[in-house]
């Protein structure tokens, strides 16, 4: 058991007593009280668990802390710009109504906001393949990728 520091969503935050080995999941959920994202399949196959670790897409449920303890780590609760502003993706979700459960909206969002900082202007095919690995029990998936290029049309994420 360490005391680990996590830099998460612009915030220096301390975990006491945690095994290394923790899935960066439960240790965002359950210590630090971060429960927007969700836990899935507990084998990173689902994509509800995607955070960015160093601004990457990666799937918290298999993800030991250990690694992500010098890494930028951003959560949905952290994708907005502030409390008034939301994040353009978070905008185009609604303006598109793609949330219908809302189960795995968070890790769909955190992967679709990697894809547009690393492609900033994605074809069907990028955004197909960036978001393969996330899983939508209800099906939105035009609906994600009509979001995604309407973020991409208005200039991106910056």
């Amino acid at each position: 058991m360490t005391r680990l520091s996590l830099q998460v969503n612009g915030e220096n935050r301390f975990v006491e007593n945690i095994d290394p080995s923790t899935p960066l999941l439960w240790v965002l959920r359950d210590h630090l009280g971060l429960v927007g994202t969700k836990y899935g399949c507990g084998k990173g196959l689902c994509g509800s668990c995607t955070v960015h670790v160093g601004g990457k897409a990666m799937r918290s449920c298999s993800l030991p802390v250990s690694s992500a303890a010098d890494q930028e780590i951003t959560t949905i609760e952290g994708l907005a710009k502030s409390n008034e502003e939301l994040h353009p993706l978070q905008d185009a979700w609604i303006e598109q109504d793609v949330p219908q459960c809302g189960y795995c909206q968070a890790g769909q969002l955190m992967s679709a906001a990697a894809l547009l900082k690393e492609k900033p202007k994605p074809n069907n095919t990028d955004i197909d393949a960036a978001m393969s690995g996330n899983i939508c029990r209800c099906g939105t998936y035009q609906r994600i990728r009509k979001a995604i290029h309407s973020v991409a049309e208005k200039g991106g994420v910056a």
